[in-house]
């Protein structure tokens, strides 16, 4: 005999994955990069989800305000049953599986970046290595499913100082996993996987990813022709960066996440 879930439970898998499925960009000046739904579903069901940790209702002096956001767990469990029932999720995310990093994948990262980057401009497969030793929790790859394979990554360390350097590409040892600010050191995307959106999909999940965990600011350089591209993304431009990686004049730009 086959498994029938009861009402209640249909009910609040079926509204989880609804709220995934009708998320949009929340258009929060400081933070544009959280995703939010309306309400429209049953006041004690919303109740019960929030204290699961699965959405988060924001309050106003009036009350709760007319929007949730789902939580890092809600959109996993969201992810998790819109696969059990076998729905499809938005394009990039039935593409690719966004993650950290894994040990074994250090020289396939190497790789990626030496075909992203100019000699000058790359680092080094030691570097990468390192990183991924030091750093594996502030990478986030996209693998495609088809072939198990990265398409694509973006990898920082945390600090609390405020302003790139050129030791930051090179030293790992800089990470203070404590720290409030992220130097975010290379958004790679192989040429395959380009045209599509990917690497805003990257940046966004990783924003809010960040976020979630209470970062302050990320910050990154770029050279001048990406400083639109960045500024698209809902970065600023700060003007001459300090760190001149690779003999380049960078531009540094800068994202508020949390005041």
């Amino acid at each position: 005999m086959s498994y029938k879930k009861s009402y209640e439970d249909a009910v609040k898998e079926l509204s989880l994955m609804l709220m995934y499925l009708t998320r949009v960009q929340d258009n929060n000046e400081f933070c544009p990069y959280r995703e939010l739904s309306w309400k429209g579903y049953d006041f004690q069901l919303m109740d019960q989800l929030s204290q699961e940790d699965l959405i988060y209702q924001p309050r106003s002096r009036r009350g709760y305000d007319k929007y949730l956001y789902l939580t890092a767990s809600g959109r996993q469990r969201a992810q998790e049953l819109l696969e059990e029932y076998g729905l499809c999720d938005k394009a990039l995310n039935e593409r690719y599986e966004f993650r950290s990093i894994f040990p074994h994948e250090a020289d396939q990262a190497a790789d990626i970046e030496n075909i992203c980057f100019p000699p000058h401009e790359a680092c080094t497969p030691a570097m990468m290595k390192d990183r991924i030793e030091k750093v594996p929790d502030l990478f986030l790859v996209a693998v495609d499913r088809a072939t198990g394979q990265i398409a694509g990554f973006l990898n920082g360390i945390a600090t609390n100082e405020y302003s790139f350097r050129d030791e930051f590409f090179s030293d790992a040892s800089l990470h203070d996993p404590s720290g409030k600010n992220i130097m975010l050191l290379g958004l790679d995307v192989l040429p395959q996987h380009r045209g599509q959106g990917l690497a805003k999909e990257i940046v966004f999940q990783y924003l809010r990813r960040e976020w979630e965990k209470g970062r302050k600011m990320l910050l990154l350089t770029c050279l001048k022709p990406k400083v639109k591209m960045y500024k698209r993304m809902g970065f600023r431009d700060q003007g001459i960066a300090n760190s001149s990686w690779g003999g380049e004049q960078w531009h540094e730009m800068s994202y508020v996440l949390n005041i």
